[in-house]
């Protein structure tokens, strides 16, 4: 019987504007035909005076092949509302089901799979929270040194831009996912590795 490597997991502590609202955790294993299962989990809670303002919760399962997605299933809430997306690549076609019934004629498509340095390459990236295939100019911005766990490390930080949000992404020296920072309408949003 074949050897399945041990699952790969990122677990982040999620703060908006400096203030904790919650965790984030990704877990990558590797399955005996060569694909691999993301199952992403992120539960963030927004609170003003101690009051629940924001309520998200967002679940995905991605099944990936040579880097390339292939089938999506994903369910976020944001307070009282439900989104689902799901697609699967069927030959040179990524067919999306929900939320609304689409075709990315694409051989090959990434979500905003931060965990693999292949995302920096690519010119559109999906997101699996609403479904669009969005444009992307991933620029680098060279070396710095950031807190990991409380170390300085050294670390890669990109770029990520697109018409909806901006993100900071940073790797280490071996292209592993350090940290992330994305700059939303609602504030600043750090993920720190635990």
């Amino acid at each position: 019987m074949p050897m399945i490597a041990e699952a790969q997991s990122w677990n982040f502590d999620v703060s908006m504007d400096g203030k904790p609202i919650g965790t984030h955790q990704f877990v990558l294993s590797e399955k005996e035909n060569n694909q691999q299962i993301l199952k992403s989990d992120a539960k963030f809670n927004i609170k003003i005076l101690s009051i629940s303002f924001f309520k998200y919760h967002h679940q995905a399962n991605e099944t990936w092949e040579n880097n390339c997605l292939k089938k999506l299933e994903a369910k976020t809430q944001e307070n009282s509302k439900t989104t689902v997306v799901k697609g699967l690549q069927e030959k040179a076609a990524f067919k999306m089901s929900a939320p609304v019934f689409n075709e990315i004629n694409a051989e090959c498509v990434m979500t905003f799979a931060y965990w693999n340095p292949k995302v920096l390459e690519q010119k559109k990236l999906l997101n699996p929270q609403t479904g669009d295939y969005l444009n992307t100019n991933i620029s680098s911005l060279g070396q710095e040194s950031i807190l990991v766990k409380g170390q300085n490390v050294k670390a890669n930080h990109y770029k990520i831009d697109t018409a909806k949000f901006k993100i900071d992404i940073w790797y280490g020296q071996d292209d592993e996912w350090l940290a992330l920072q994305s700059l939303t309408e609602d504030g600043r949003i750090d993920y720190v590795l635990k």
